[in-house]
Formats: structure tokens, sequence, C-alpha cells
């Protein structure tokens, strides 16, 4: 019986993973930042501490009984905001340089660090992106892209100084289980509660979270030293998103596009708004370029090496839409009349 510690294990791709992770047999242990949102988990144990103090996660890694420990670290700041903040950087550099550090004083067996796939250069004309092997802040656009390039090539860094490590890319990130806010999930909420009445040109890659999990854990068996792994699924178009749900709940469908030179004037507003919401934005200036960029990736090595396989969109989002309405975050009567909708469907 091994050790399996997951960083970031209240956040949505983490408690994805810890619920896998409690059907085997094996300890887990969860971190979390400071204990006040709380998820309920069967067995796993959760300690609290923060990536950026050293001494606070030194117990997450006790060891008494000498037994093989592996880290998923998955602990970082998505952050779609235009301006830079101090804190987005040290969680997912200084933090990811924290876990490292402790991964190798304490001899652990094999870490896989959680990156981005905005780590990876843009190729131009709408090239397939693949995995690299060098990463740098400089070929990559925004604080978030930057700061998980950066982190990446610290663990592949350190695989030359005896760190057995993985690096895996997730695309957009999207699914059920999702008990933050995080931009996606709050976009979808939004359209089913009725607020979002109009789109935006452009797409992304988009995945499925559960996938993405079962890659990881998959990666923890079979990924390769000092390798990197795409966890991708396809592109879609936010309208190709909108109008599955519309056929996949009722709701009303959006026929209103807003111009690209609007939506970046109207960026700044749309950021101080949901600040006052004390949610993410939907639209910022970065998250409009990256509707703009390109999202076409390639997951054939993750399928070759990981056995990586990915569901339908339109499955993800029937799922999400679900669970939404389960967890009372659509509001009204709209609850109650497609809540029946939904069981049907099943």
């Amino acid at each position: 019986m091994a050790i399996i510690i997951v960083t970031g294990a209240i956040g949505h791709l983490g408690n994805v993973l810890v619920r896998k992770l409690e059907r085997t047999e094996h300890e887990i242990r969860g971190l979390d930042l400071s204990g006040g949102r709380t998820i309920s988990f069967q067995r796993a144990r959760m300690y609290y501490g923060d990536v950026r103090d050293y001494n606070s996660l030194e117990p997450l890694f006790d060891n008494p009984n000498r037994q093989d420990i592996y880290v998923i670290h998955c602990a970082g700041i998505v952050s779609i905001v235009s301006k830079f903040q101090q804190k987005v950087y040290d969680v997912n550099v200084r933090g990811t340089k924290n876990i490292i550090d402790l991964c190798l004083v304490n001899h652990v067996k094999k870490l896989i660090y959680v990156s981005s796939s905005h780590a990876i250069p843009e190729q131009e004309g709408g090239k397939v992106m693949r995995e690299v092997s060098v990463f740098s802040p400089e070929w990559v656009e925004g604080l978030y892209a930057k700061t998980k390039a950066e982190a990446s090539q610290l663990v592949l860094d350190n695989c030359q100084n005896g760190l057995n490590a993985c690096v895996v890319h997730p695309s957009g990130l999207i699914g059920p289980e999702d008990f933050g806010h995080a931009h996606l999930t709050q976009m979808i909420q939004d359209y089913l509660n009725g607020r979002l009445t109009a789109y935006v040109n452009g797409g992304y890659d988009f995945v499925d979270v559960r996938d993405v999990a079962d890659g990881i854990l998959s990666c923890l068996q079979k990924g390769r030293s000092g390798e990197c792994y795409l966890l991708t699924n396809r592109y879609c178009t936010v309208k190709e998103l909108l109008d599955c749900l519309h056929q996949i709940t009722g709701r009303r469908e959006i026929h209103t596009k807003l111009p690209m030179w609007f939506a970046k004037a109207a960026a700044p507003m749309a950021e101080a708004y949901y600040k006052l919401l004390h949610q993410p934005p939907l639209y910022t200036s970065y998250s409009l370029y990256t509707l703009l960029s390109n999202g076409n990736f390639t997951h054939e090595k993750a399928d070759r090496e990981l056995s990586y396989q990915v569901r339908p969109m339109a499955q993800t989002l029937k799922d999400t839409a679900e669970w939404l309405a389960e967890q009372g975050r659509i509001k009204g009567k709209y609850v109650q009349r497609n809540a029946m909708a939904f069981k049907k469907r099943r």
C-alpha cells in the first residue's frame, strides 16, 4: 500500500482525482489551502497547508512506515485576469519548487505535475500542436501560461537530479464536480440561469475533467520520467457548446453574437463587475485572446502511451447540467422543469 498525495485536493480536478483514488487500496492524502471550503471525502485524509510555505507542507510527507510515496501536484491558480498578480506566480512557480524539493528530500517514487496546454508555444496557421521538451515564459502569452511554462521547465530540469516525474497538459477543464466557480462552469451555469444572452466568436480545446483524471492516474503507472503528455479532447467553439446545451436542456438558443471589438472594449468592465460578484469573469482580455488562439492540440501520445480516452462533449455537458441542477445552482422554476427533463434523458 502506497501513499498518494494530491495537492489542490478540493479544486475541480483535485477532488475528482481524490474520489477516484479512494476506490483503490492506497492511503490517500489531500492538501487544502485553508480549510475554509470543505468537501466530504470517504476516507482521504486532509492536510492543511500552503504550497508557498515549505514548512507547512512537511507533515504531508510524514512516512513513519517507509511506504512508497507518489505525488500528484494539482495545486495552482488558473487565472484569466489581465493584470499581473504576485500570488499567481508564487503559487504556480514557487509552490511547485517547494513540492519538487520535498519530493527529492523524501525520495518520492513519482511526481505528476499538472501543467496546462497554455504552457505550450502556439503554432501559427492552425497547425497541430504536440508535446514539447523545453519550456520558456518568453514563448507564451499571459501570466497563467508563463507561470505554467516556468514550472514545467523546473520539473523537467529536476529530472536530471534524480526526480522521477511527468508533466501533463490538460486543456480547458469542463465537467461535473466543480464545487468552486471555474469560468467554464460559470458560463454553463449562467446560460442555464438565463444570465448569458450573447456569445463571442472563437473557441478552444475543452476536455472532461474525469477524462483528465483518468489520464493522470494512468500516467502515474505508465508515464515515462521526463516526458510530457497532452490530456486534451478537441477544439469546440463557444457557439457549439451553447448550441449543445440548448439541445440537451431545451433552454433558449442564443443568437446574439458580440463583435470581438466590442467584447475587447467591454472586458475591463466585465472583470470589475464579476469581481463585485466574487465570481470569475467570463470574458477578459486574456480569455478573448485565448478564444482566438490556436486550440488545435493532439493527444495521440497520451492515447498511445497512457491508453488515454475521451468522451463526447455532449455527454460532458449533459452530466454537468444535471450535476448543477442537483446542486441547486440552477434557480427558479427552471430547476424542477429541467431536472425532470434531465432524468428522462438518462
